[in-house]
């Protein structure tokens, strides 16, 4: 189980933004590959943000967070995608229109915010609850046994007979 203190919260982050440069290569790589078929740029876009974001969700759940995979945790996390993806669209529209920045620069000024945000909302409420051998860890450890572990009196090895 990871360390949960803040040295193993800094590691997490540390995983989640190398899935983050991972994923955007895998974007980056179908993009292309998907423009040099004739896919129009929208689509292709599109189905990039897609195949990042499943990378994500497998590379995250796995080695960042030691998650379970559940349905819950990947509805979950499409959500959280979908909010990333409207905060970067919401303040990348007010750094360029509304503080003029360039669209690279006020780009690259929400990276911070947006990965911050999705890295504590994966944490919390994504994969928290799924946290592979969190569940039950501590019902499994004091549970006291109510009868001792002895062969049952209908068979000499303890099988019905």
């Amino acid at each position: 189980m990871p360390d949960r203190g803040v040295r193993g919260v800094g590691l997490e982050f540390a995983r989640f933004v190398l899935v983050g440069v991972g994923n955007t290569l895998v974007s980056f790589v179908v993009y292309d590959m998907l423009l040099t078929l004739a896919v129009p740029y929208p689509a292709a876009a599109a189905a990039a943000f897609a195949a990042g974001a499943v990378n994500g969700y497998l590379l995250n759940r796995r080695w960042t967070f030691h998650a379970d995979d559940s349905t819950r945790g990947r509805l979950r996390y499409a959500v959280v995608q979908g909010c990333g993806l409207g905060l970067t669209t919401g303040l990348l529209s007010l750094l360029v229109h509304g503080e003029r920045l360039g669209e690279v620069a006020g780009y690259a000024a929400t990276l911070p915010l947006v990965t911050t945000a999705t890295f504590l909302a994966n944490r919390t409420w994504v994969f928290r609850a799924g946290r592979a051998g969190a569940r039950g860890a501590s019902r499994r450890t004091s549970r006291v046994r109510s009868r001792p572990l002895s062969p049952s009196p209908r068979s000499p090895a303890g099988r019905p007979g």
